[in-house]
């Protein structure tokens, strides 16, 4: 196990809805994500003195929202990036109060990402912003290949080439976390949807048709870290953190699309250090998380992080497999499939509730302080939950992860 493992908590979430549009600016939305995650860990705001954020020139800042709640910091960062920087800034977090920069820290990431500033680069009623002919975009711009869709359906069409893998595996991931999203009041789609469903749904940009796709909607999401001294004075049962890997990169960080392998992607690189670092196998996992931006990018982070063997992925997930009460619940939200898209740090909180055995919003029998499991009163909480694999995608050459432990119910 590692020097640091389960000496550092989550304490605290806190969300505002997943909106389209907000009509509500950004630090708005980061002001009520930050105090709802205070609520949540029963902090106040002189208990915290550290906060990070990352955004991708869409955002708030740390200090703004630090002003406008009335916080007086020991240390403050906000960083560029998206998908794979939750994970990476809890490791920071564990990092810095270790050291003694700070002893409580929030992160926090809030975007009008449907209303303001749209992946693709388009905003509403306007033109589209200038891009810079420089780093992968010198390779890419000309050919009119800008937007995500385009940059993961170019290793999807490979990794379906290469290994045999069918869109139907695609649709086995679109299937169960719209499924979880069902039993999830906040979560944008819930209808549930079928294998044909995702078959019949429309192109737009092979391999990707629309239910392979995240949705877009504005949001702000926030999580706080502390030492587990401090976590066991507050609210809710701590969740540990065990390990993780943090922003880990292939061997040609830029990424190129002439590696002999176009599908070996970052977390093949750190998922032994990880599992290694909280002292746990694969079979110690009850549930997971996969960053969702695309079908695709859940399929190849299990794969990449060691649940099935390479070229395996698709037939791992057949049957429902993902799906709560199958052997390896994934994403129980909805995820960025269905739920909205938060850029990574909804999963951390649904993973939260999970292990803090919390996660019946919608069942009414919660609420009388016992879990029926019962998924058609709307109870989406997993049985036994303990340990949850949180893997995190930035592109196919970044990655992070983060394994959690709760106490067992």
């Amino acid at each position: 196990m590692g020097a640091l493992t389960d000496k550092y908590c989550i304490v605290g979430v806190g969300e505002t809805p997943q909106m389209r549009p907000s009509n509500r600016t950004t630090l708005s939305m980061a002001c009520e994500a930050v105090t709802k995650a205070m609520m949540d860990a029963g902090l106040a705001a002189s208990d915290i003195d550290g906060m990070t954020s990352y955004q991708v020139a869409d955002s708030t800042s740390s200090a703004h929202v630090a002003t406008a709640l009335g916080l007086r910091l020991n240390y403050c960062l906000d960083i560029f990036g998206g998908g794979s920087s939750t994970e990476a800034l809890v490791a920071h977090a564990i990092g810095l109060i270790e050291a003694g920069y700070a002893k409580t820290i929030v992160c926090f990431r809030s975007m009008n990402g449907r209303s303001g500033r749209r992946m693709g680069g388009q905003i509403p009623g306007g033109p589209i912003p200038v891009a810079t002919a420089m780093d992968d975009n010198q390779f890419n711009m000309g050919w009119g290949w800008t937007t995500p869709a385009q940059r993961f359906g170019m290793s999807a069409m490979r990794y379906l080439r290469d290994t045999g893998c069918t869109t139907k595996a695609f649709a086995e991931i679109a299937v169960a976390h719209r499924y979880h999203a069902s039993l999830n009041p906040k979560a944008r789609l819930r209808s549930p949807i079928t294998i044909d469903d995702h078959q019949r749904s429309r192109w737009v940009v092979k391999p990707f048709r629309l239910l392979d796709c995240c949705q877009e909607t504005d949001v702000a999401a926030a999580i706080i870290v502390t030492s587990r001294e401090r976590a066991y004075d507050l609210r809710h049962p701590p969740v540990f953190i065990m390990g993780g890997y943090a922003r880990t990169m292939t061997e040609a960080p830029q990424w190129n699309y002439s590696r002999p392998v176009l599908h070996y992607v970052a977390g093949n690189y750190g998922w032994k250090r990880a599992f290694g670092m909280a002292g746990i196998s694969h079979s110690d996992v009850d549930f997971v998380s996969c960053y969702d931006a695309f079908t695709f990018t859940t399929l190849i982070q299990l794969e990449a992080n060691g649940f099935c063997g390479p070229g395996e992925a698709g037939e791992f997930v057949k049957g429902g497999r993902l799906q709560i009460d199958h052997e390896l619940p994934s994403n129980l939200s909805g995820g960025h499939l269905s739920e909205g898209y938060t850029h990574g740090v909804q999963m951390v909180i649904e993973n939260v509730r999970q292990l803090r055995h919390r996660a019946d919003d919608a069942c009414p029998e919660w609420r009388e302080g016992r879990h029926t499991y019962d998924r058609s009163k709307g109870c989406r909480q997993v049985k036994n939950a303990r340990i949850c694999c949180g893997m995190a995608w930035g592109w196919e050459n970044m990655a992070s992860c983060l394994i959690l432990r709760g106490i067992a119910a």
